[in-house]
């Protein structure tokens, strides 16, 4: 039986391929991805792959653009075998306006069709949730999806704001699109076809590299604020939760369609994500409150000087936004948590050897 991940060098991926050779060790992992596991992600400023020192991706590297059919040679594809689709463009802003529609719809074609093509009948897709567009309220699976911009903003706002470039295709309209792409896939043999979609909040883990890392050095350095509140809902979700609930659906999800929103539930705040951090890493810092009535003037004023380290008032109202998603299906599902949110951020900072989190 083969897995085959694309995107597989990637935060997600490299930590599936890590579990899947633990609990499936006979079986063949594919890492389908235009970049080779050991070398730098051109998307990433300082990236740090999620693998512990002296440790080698457990997975067949082959060189794949989803962008392009996907054709395999010498591999012996059969219908029995999985798709992790993990490929996307994500990051925004940081890349050009086509590539969010290259590589999250073209690449949700071809990743399908060569589903299609082999007959293979499971496939699990990462989406996100962009789809549900930035807002308060709390998002559950039902929510009616309304993507706005990447800068989780409405595009009224970003054109009041001069400090901002014009905005980028919406990363969430693309990956929604995609989900669409994917149930196309299965409802072409509705019998017979299974497809888990799951929208993961904030990932964190080792190797990550994004919004929990930075947190964290900004804690450690002494530059983080809390922007305007303390009580912005930050839904998340560690790493290595995440791939044990993908495999775990694998085993109980028999035919159809499920979406799934991922995070612990319920979901913690800014505050409580801060307080845990500190007090599992040692880290003694307090952490001043900025009223929005003064960062926002103050963020204006920068933005108006070129948005130096790329402050402006966009940026900072989408820090006081919440990501605010229900997790109470995925609770519901059978499935238990391996980690509470305390204990997930002592393994994090077990596997980088108790100095820090990265």
């Amino acid at each position: 039986m083969n897995y085959f991940i694309t995107g597989g060098t990637g935060f997600i991926g490299t930590h599936l391929t890590n579990l899947l050779q633990e609990l499936h060790p006979e079986c063949n992992v594919y890492n389908l991805d235009i970049v080779e596991p050991g070398t730098p992600l051109p998307s990433v400023e300082d990236y740090k792959p999620a693998l512990r020192k002296g440790q080698k991706l457990a997975s067949t590297f082959i060189r794949c653009d989803v962008r392009k059919p996907i054709v395999l040679e010498g591999v012996n594809v059969t219908a029995d075998d999985v798709i992790f689709n993990f490929a996307a463009v994500h990051r925004t802003p940081g890349h050009p306006d086509y590539a969010y529609f290259e590589t999250n719809v073209l690449g949700a074609e071809n990743v399908t069709a060569f589903a299609e093509k082999y007959g293979i009948k499971k496939i699990v897709f990462t989406s996100s949730i962009a789809p549900y567009g930035a807002a308060e309220e709390l998002k559950e699976e039902t929510t009616v999806p309304t993507p706005n911009t990447p800068y989780g903003i409405s595009a009224e706002e970003l054109k009041e704001d001069t400090s901002v470039p014009t905005p980028k295709p919406p990363f969430g309209i693309t990956q929604l699109v995609a989900e669409k792409i994917h149930m196309i896939w299965q409802a072409r043999n509705q019998a017979e076809r299974q497809l888990t979609i799951v929208r993961p909040g904030v990932v964190f883990g080792k190797g990550e590299n994004g919004n929990f890392t930075r947190l964290y050095w900004g804690i450690r350095g002494g530059k983080f604020i809390y922007p305007g509140r303390k009580d912005t809902v930050k839904a998340c979700i560690y790493v290595k939760e995440l791939v044990r609930f993908m495999l775990y659906r694998l085993e109980h999800h028999e035919q159809g369609v499920e979406l799934y929103n991922c995070a612990f539930e319920p979901a913690y705040t800014i505050e409580q994500i801060v307080e845990t951090m500190k007090k599992v890493t040692g880290l003694k810092k307090v952490i001043p409150l900025i009223p929005a009535w003064v960062l926002m003037p103050a963020a204006t004023v920068i933005g108006c000087l070129g948005a130096p380290m790329g402050i402006c008032p966009a940026r900072v109202k989408k820090l006081m936004i919440s990501t605010n998603i229900c997790g109470k299906k995925l609770s519901a599902s059978g499935y238990k948590f391996h980690y509470s949110f305390k204990e997930a951020i002592a393994d994090w900072y077990k596997d980088n050897d108790n100095l820090y989190l990265k």
